[in-house]
């Protein structure tokens, strides 16, 4: 058992290895100056902020964490409330029907963005809303909404249907029920949707990219994207940029980790 025990904890030291050496690199090219040419494995022994200067000045990054942030809160915040709401019928009415719309939505999710990329472009371009807030946020949050409303399903379905029905005797809708009894035990599989959404969201590049062609709206990804063009790279800065955006992922992480795995054991459970 002691064995097994020590494979495990080698094993996991190992995975947290892996995952730790790109974010240690990172870290090295953002504080190195450039005239620093040793190895990036090597921690710098001057720090130098002209990087993070650049990063600041010339790819604006700081702006362009503020419009991914607004961005993202404002998704995650209709990923989630939409996902909740469309989740409670589909998870409490068990008929043919409601059965038939969780099949495509898990459908839906299988489809790969990309395939999808030119009509969804072309779409949005005749509506306006390249180049604006509303467009991105509504392309996102659609994209985003299957997963939500597959964890949700999944989540409320472990709740038990006496609660719903001591209510029903009380004289409670089924809005006042859903409202009341079912979304304040909600929050662990929120907190893990508003996690995967909200990651995917900030570190998005492909819809950004296409729908997001005017410089008034520029998001991290797009900013950090800027440092490497079809001449020179400029390596440091882009890390410096990928450096600070993603502190604010760190945060929103940590505040909600203890949510974050009973949400993903109890979402995935059923």
């Amino acid at each position: 058992m002691k064995i097994k025990n020590t494979i495990y904890n080698i094993v996991a030291v190992l995975i947290s290895m892996a995952h730790f050496i790109p974010f240690y690199i990172l870290v090295t090219v953002a504080l190195k100056p450039k005239t620093d040419m040793s190895s990036r494995w090597l921690f710098p022994t001057t720090i130098d902020p002209d990087n993070f200067v650049q990063a600041v000045e010339r790819a604006k990054i700081l702006n362009a964490m503020r419009d991914s942030a607004l961005i993202t809160a404002v998704s995650v915040v209709v990923v989630a409330f939409l996902g909740a709401m469309a989740a409670y019928p589909l998870a409490r009415m068990k008929h043919r029907f409601n059965s038939t719309i969780l099949k495509l939505v898990l459908g839906v999710m299988m489809i790969p963005p990309l395939s999808m990329l030119v009509p969804l472009v072309t779409l949005m371009s005749r509506l306006g809303g390249v180049s604006t807030y509303w467009g991105i946020i509504c392309v996102l949050v659609t994209f985003q909404l299957p997963l939500s409303i597959f964890m949700y399903v999944n989540f409320i379905d472990s709740i038990p249907r006496e609660l719903d029905e001591a209510a029903e005797i009380d004289g409670c809708s089924r809005f006042m029920i859903f409202y009341r009894i079912i979304l304040p035990l909600l929050k662990p599989v929120t907190a893990t949707v508003i996690i995967l959404t909200g990651v995917f969201i900030w570190n998005d590049y492909q819809f950004s990219l296409y729908l997001l062609q005017s410089n008034q709206i520029r998001v991290v990804t797009l900013a950090v994207a800027s440092f490497f063009g079809q001449s020179a790279a400029n390596f440091g800065a882009a890390a410096a940029g990928a450096l600070l955006a993603v502190v604010p992922v760190i945060v929103a992480y940590l505040a909600l980790q203890r949510y974050f795995v009973k949400g993903m054991i109890d979402s995935a459970g059923k």
